[in-house]
C-alpha cells in the first residue's frame, strides 16, 4: 500500500518536470522575420529590441515598422521576450501597461502562431516579427537568427 502510495505522489511531480523539460527546449533559435519584398536582408538584435519595445517605428528601409508579435502562452514569445528584449513576460506586460498608460504607444499587434505570424509578414510588406526558427520558409526573409 505504501509503494502505491509513492507513486501516486509522484506522478505530479514527474509531470512537472517533463513539462518544465519541455518548454525549456520547444524553441531551439528564434527567427526574425520581415516581408521578402522589404529589401531588408539583416537587422541588429538591438534595432528588433527598439522596434518590438516601440522605441523606434522605423526598419532599416525607413519604412514605418508594423511589428507583430507571438500570444501571450506562446513559448516562442517567452524566449524572445527573454532573449532579445531582455525581459520576462510580466516585464514585458508592465512596460507596454505603462506605455499605453502614458499615452506613448501600443503594443505590436498579436498573432495566435508561427503561421499567423509568417502570413501576416508575407502579406504586409512593412511588417516584422518573429516566430521559431524551424517554421521559417521562403514566404518571408529571415534577418536575424536568435540562439
Amino acid at each position: 500500500m505504501k509503494n502505491v502510495y509513492l507513486k501516486i505522489r509522484l506522478v505530479p511531480v514527474i509531470i512537472l518536470f517533463g513539462l518544465f523539460s519541455f518548454t525549456a527546449t520547444a524553441v531551439a533559435d528564434i527567427a526574425v522575420i520581415v516581408n521578402s519584398a522589404s529589401g531588408i536582408s539583416s537587422l541588429s538584435a538591438s534595432k528588433a529590441k527598439k522596434i518590438f519595445l516601440g522605441k523606434t517605428k522605423k526598419l532599416p528601409n525607413g519604412k514605418t515598422a508594423q511589428p507583430v508579435e507571438q500570444a501571450e502562452d506562446s513559448t516562442v514569445r517567452a524566449a524572445f521576450n527573454d532573449k532579445v528584449l531582455g525581459k520576462s513576460d510580466s516585464q514585458y506586460k508592465a512596460y507596454w501597461s505603462k506605455i499605453i498608460f502614458s499615452g506613448k504607444g501600443s503594443p505590436p499587434q498579436s498573432a495566435t502562431d508561427d503561421a499567423a505570424v509568417k502570413a501576416f509578414v508575407a502579406s504586409h510588406v512593412n511588417a516584422i516579427g518573429y516566430i521559431d526558427s524551424g517554421a521559417a520558409d521562403t514566404s518571408v526573409t529571415v534577418v536575424l537568427t536568435v540562439k
